[in-house]
């Protein structure tokens, strides 16, 4: 039986109707927090050309707060555009309206691009930087006082392995993520005082939709015969144990970030990419 050090504790997960923020949620719950995700949803449109990512439909954001609920704690669900002042007060106010309080942040909202640098548009750019880095801003913002006054709190942002190295085509994911750690530092130094505490998690390839979604991008650019299962598997050879990371691994670190045995473990971002440094 999993450990409910959590319970009493509430949860707010951006990117958390899929993915990597899916399975966070899930463990926070696990553990007895409540929680709220938000996710941008497929009814503003398919992702946008060029850009890769996995926008899930409004049933799979019902879908997760069911299974938060089965854990036996409260769940709210609600579409979330972290590029958006608006919806990120409008996120914020209800979970605040359901559970009292936020207690632990996790952004895990993102996108990512393959585009070189020699013609890369603009727009494209200030998209990913916008989602990736100025909307963990965005919430950390709203989010840390109300910790700070409470002497207790835990943010936990995903960046990447792309924020300690660089990838051809990818200057605007690893530059958005290499910004998320010296966010991450400012913040936990700002907390520090206060039993608040931020940390970042550097996933490696990791199943979920979204690598499948740039998978699908490379393979149309380079003409690649693959299958996406045959480049997930060529991914997984590189790496020293044979495997790319699964959700639930960034789920359990995650949880574990907001242990109260975790609090001296501040400013840091940790790799889990199953030995890999990319």
């Amino acid at each position: 039986m999993v450990d409910r050090y959590l319970s009493g504790r509430a949860a707010m997960v951006t990117g958390g109707a899929s993915g990597q923020g899916r399975a966070i949620a899930l463990a926070l719950a696990a553990r007895g927090a409540d929680v709220a995700i938000g996710s941008y949803l497929a009814s503003h449109g398919a992702v946008p050309k060029g850009q890769d990512s996995y926008f899930p439909a409004e049933q799979e954001l019902k879908a997760a707060c069911r299974e938060i609920e089965a854990q036996g704690v409260r769940a709210i669900g609600l579409d979330l555009d972290v590029r958006a002042n608006a919806s990120c007060d409008a996120f914020v106010a209800a979970t605040e309206k359901a559970f009292g309080k936020i207690d632990i942040l996790i952004n895990s909202a993102g996108i990512a691009a393959e585009q070189p640098m020699v013609g890369h548009p603009d727009e494209t750019w200030l998209n990913i930087i916008d989602t990736n880095l100025t909307g963990y801003y965005r919430t950390i913002k709203r989010c840390l006082p109300g910790m700070i006054d409470r002497k207790w709190g835990r943010i936990v942002n995903i960046a990447s392995t792309a924020a300690n190295v660089g990838a051809k085509d990818n200057a605007a994911y690893c530059a958005s993520k290499a910004g998320i750690l010296g966010l991450t530092r400012c913040v936990a130094l700002e907390g520090a005082p206060h039993g608040v505490t931020c940390n970042a998690i550097n996933p490696g390839f990791v199943n979920t939709r979204m690598l499948r979604s740039t998978l699908r991008t490379m393979k149309a650019r380079d003409n690649d015969p693959r299958s996406e299962e045959q480049m997930i598997a060529d991914i997984a050879a590189t790496y020293p144990q044979k495997r790319i990371i699964e959700p639930e691994e960034i789920g359990n670190l995650a949880a574990f970030l907001c242990h109260d045995d975790a609090l001296g473990i501040a400013a840091e971002d940790i790799t889990i990419a199953a030995g890999s440094l990319w």
